[in-house]
């Protein structure tokens, strides 16, 4: 480098070539150009630092197309089962016609204008009848069916839900009777139990009967062992049609199928006119 004319000589020099060159240039040109690299380096550090989360979402695109496509097609499958399941409600609901799901049509209970008819009794000649008189306690299978009982009764002590009485599964619109002459305390629409009837018995025991179809009685009826006092059905909180059957003696759930008989032929049926 030369001070006094203020200029800078670059020389040149291969490996293996006797002949150097050399570049004289001004000083002040030199000083531009380290100047103009600095600047170029700087601007390329800072398009990095700027363009560097613009490359990484660019890479991401790929993956976040795949990943669309993936929900997508679960998307489909999702309401490919949703139209599945409809189309299995349906024919549910159609077999359950089929088997006797709608017989009975609910009616709507109207207030007696007219005097009642006596219970009106059907028994084959010479039968004796099979049910005892008067008020007693449930004794009797409450059903004209032998029925399959598809959930017992479960404790408190129990981790499963408790379950205060036996359910039996029968064809919608089977006679419901009762287990033990009594008065009718309760009747109603429950949001678990749907149409029920609750019969009070002597000596402290209670029957109760849930998910009916139609209510054969009212509140205050005196009835008797075997008497017609519901249809069953599958209202409240049921999936099918069947029978609730609780007995409980002073407020206390007992195992109904420990309690009644089956032996009853109910050859003579006893229903309420009116």
């Amino acid at each position: 480098m030369s001070s006094r004319r203020k200029s800078a000589t670059i020389i040149f020099h291969r490996d293996g070539d006797p002949v150097s060159r050399s570049l004289r240039m001004p000083l002040w040109l030199l000083r531009l150009g380290m100047i103009g690299g600095l600047i170029l380096a700087a601007l390329i550090v800072i398009s990095a630092v700027l363009f560097a989360p613009i490359v990484r979402t660019a890479a991401r695109v790929p993956g976040l197309d795949r990943r669309i496509e993936r929900l997508t097609a679960e998307n489909l499958q999702v309401t490919e089962l949703a139209d599945r399941l409809s189309y299995a409600e349906e024919r549910y609901e159609q077999i359950r016609n089929m088997l006797g799901g709608e017989v009975v049509p609910e009616i709507e209970r109207r207030e007696r204008t007219l005097p009642a008819l006596s219970p009106v009794f059907a028994l084959a000649p010479g039968q004796p009848r099979c049910f005892a008189e008067g008020p007693t306690p449930p004794r009797y299978w409450p059903l004209s069916e032998s029925g399959v009982i598809t959930r017992g009764t479960v404790g408190s002590g129990s981790s499963a839900e408790v379950h205060t009485g036996i359910d039996i599964a029968v064809a919608q619109g089977t006679p419901v009777r009762a287990t033990g002459g009594g008065v009718v305390s309760a009747t109603g629409d429950d949001a678990e139990y749907g149409l029920f009837v609750r019969i009070d018995h002597p000596d402290g025991y209670r029957s109760m009967y849930g998910h009916a179809s139609r209510v054969m009685v009212a509140l205050g009826d005196s009835v008797q062992s075997g008497e017609v006092i519901a249809l069953s059905g599958s209202t409240g909180r049921s999936t099918a049609p069947h029978l609730h059957f609780e007995v409980l003696l002073d407020g206390r759930a007992l195992d109904p199928s420990t309690l009644v008989s089956r032996e009853c032929t109910y050859g003579d049926i006893l229903v309420r006119g009116g």
